[in-house]
């Protein structure tokens, strides 16, 4: 009776912690030193390649941020380094009537994500951000993540 109950017990365990790991495939933020985003710095994450994944861009922001939304590009790799894909992309980070941040989070600090519209899926190993916002320093911006998630 107790092995079928320790039996039991594992089977419940396993099936709770397999559930938890959800769709994610990959998640990792990199944080801005000063809470800025310089127009020289390249946020890049390496990659396994996945099939059937959708790519997601999540940016941590404070109200110290002092635009609407934010321009930036992305640029994928192959293993080679061969750019495989790039694209110039725009997020709302405020609201255009209100100027209510648009990311969840409380206080002074949010995260938005967003859906990178990524066509080269199985393919690349590297994914880069660099922001197009025509400033030196972006003010306000605390970490860019990056999220491959199963369609």
């Amino acid at each position: 009776m107790t092995r079928f109950f320790y039996g039991f017990c594992l089977t419940i365990t396993l099936s709770l912690l397999q559930a938890c790991s959800g769709d994610r495939v990959f998640e990792a933020y990199q944080g801005m030193e000063k809470q800025s985003w310089n127009i020289n710095d390249t946020v890049s994450f390496d990659l396994n390649p996945q099939e059937n994944t959708i790519g997601l861009i999540a940016v941590k922001y404070n109200t110290d941020y002092a635009y609407r939304n934010l321009y930036f590009k992305y640029f994928l790799s192959d293993s080679a380094g061969n750019t495989l894909e790039s694209q110039l992309l725009n997020i709302r980070l405020f609201d255009s009537k209100e100027g209510k941040p648009t990311g969840k989070g409380f206080g002074s600090t949010f995260t938005r994500m967003d859906t990178l519209p990524i066509e080269s899926h199985d393919q690349y190993h590297k994914i880069e951000f660099v922001q197009y916002m025509r400033v030196d320093d972006l003010e306000g911006i605390e970490a860019i993540g990056f999220k491959q998630v199963k369609k």
